[in-house]
């Protein structure tokens, strides 16, 4: 995180401040805070060199009153038990905030996926699910890629633990290559449906061609980036890792893709300025669309941020004390657990076509998705006109809603 604030504590103190709008049981609120379980595991893997390096992973659910939990697991040297935590937390709003049957879950391994080999990373990945092997499951907890994971993880950790289970189960994870039981269009998903919702925003306010930047270029910033260019918007910035570039008569997407296969970063386009990340979030544009890691928006450089409406790629891009900011300025923000959702709803289309044995194409897939999106978005703006809600307080307060009488309903036991 680029801000002093701990995830977990910032995923808390979004979810007391709903608490307080909605006048929440204390009881209710306390079990909400707290993920139902988190789990460390070492793992021992022998690398190519023949020496024995052992890792940490992680595994958190959050909550399953609603259903299997669901989430990622992300590879990365930055992992934090809390890190994990405030993730989870965050799945369990979005699942709820897009109404699919799902609680929140993460997972994370601290490891610096660039330096190993693939077989080493192999490894790693069947350790990791031997390890975790009680604590998913198709109907227990469905993980799915997530920061330096990509469908071919998730093909070992499904073939992992169909061989300890004895048949194949693709449904165990989601997020797979076709090959093995994928869903026609996951990959784009979460930055296709990131503007869907800002389209929706967009048509409610009349913007027929708004200027666009997108900071981080991986899987979410590039298929935003697509998707705005087809909508007849004009991206004019993108960032990654290594920096920024800027032109305000706008890039094609797909050129720039080419470009980043190429050399491996978005700077050095021809015909752009190279720009900074910081400088990218305070541009004078329509649209920024945060799609990196959390905390980079931050009371730091909210004052600095000119674009009228953002939307919100990353998880937790933008801290409370950031959006006071920006709120008393007039931005809006289409929070994280509604913008970013098109993802774990593709992941909730893959397990469906996983457990009855069917395959669906790609246009049925889009309009599922858009769908589902597009009537989240509705609810959730149409409760923050209601109610005088900024969108992320009226998101908060569906989900955490939602969560909240599945809890009710259930009761608690004995």
């Amino acid at each position: 995180m680029s801000n002093s604030l701990d995830p977990y504590e910032m995923a808390v103190q979004q979810l007391e401040h709903v608490a307080k709008i909605m006048d929440l049981d204390s009881g209710l609120l306390k079990i909400l805070k707290k993920p139902k379980k988190a789990i460390e595991v070492s793992i021992p893997v022998r690398m190519d060199n023949g020496d024995i390096e052992v890792f940490t992973g992680y595994r958190v659910h959050h909550n399953d009153a609603r259903g299997p939990t669901k989430g990622g697991i992300r590879y990365h040297p930055n992992v934090t038990l809390n890190e994990v935590k405030a993730l989870a937390m965050w799945m369990t709003w979005k699942c709820a905030a897009v109404n699919i049957p799902y609680g929140g879950a993460k997972g994370g391994v601290i490891v610096d996926p660039p330096k190993m080999s693939q077989r080493e990373l192999e490894r790693l990945t069947r350790r990791f699910t031997v390890a975790i092997l009680d604590q998913i499951g198709p109907y227990k907890d469905v993980p799915a890629p997530d920061v330096y994971t990509n469908p071919q993880t998730m093909a070992w950790i499904m073939d992992t633990y169909s061989m300890y289970r004895g048949y194949a189960i693709p449904e165990v994870v989601t997020g797979k290559p076709l090959e093995v039981g994928g869903l026609e269009g996951r990959t784009e998903a979460t930055g296709r449906e990131v503007m869907i919702v800002a389209h929706e925003l967009m048509k409610l306010k009349g913007e027929k061609a708004p200027t666009v930047a997108i900071q981080g270029f991986g899987n979410v910033g590039s298929y935003a980036a697509i998707t705005a260019h087809e909508l007849g918007y004009k991206v004019v910035a993108v960032s990654d890792v290594f920096g920024g570039i800027y032109n305000p008569e706008g890039f094609n997407p797909e050129a720039l893709i080419e470009h980043v296969k190429k050399t491996g970063s978005v700077i050095k386009f021809p015909g752009a300025k190279e720009i900074t990340n910081e400088e990218l979030l305070t541009l004078d544009v329509d649209l920024l669309v945060p799609a990196a890691i959390e905390g980079t928006i931050t009371e730091k450089n909210a004052n600095d941020i000119k674009a009228k409406y953002i939307v919100e790629g990353a998880n937790g891009p933008t801290t409370p004390k950031a959006e006071e900011i920006l709120t008393e300025k007039g931005t809006i923000v289409i929070p994280d657990i509604l913008a970013n959702a098109g993802g774990v709803t593709a992941s909730y289309l893959e397990w469906n076509q996983n457990l009855h044995r069917e395959i669906w194409e790609l246009h049925e897939v889009r309009t599922k998705l858009d769908k589902r999106m597009r009537d989240a978005f509705h609810a959730v703006w149409n409760l923050a006109q209601q109610k005088d809600l900024t969108p992320r307080e009226a998101a908060y307060v569906i989900s955490v809603d939602r969560v909240v009488q599945a809890l009710i309903k259930r009761g608690l036991w004995p």
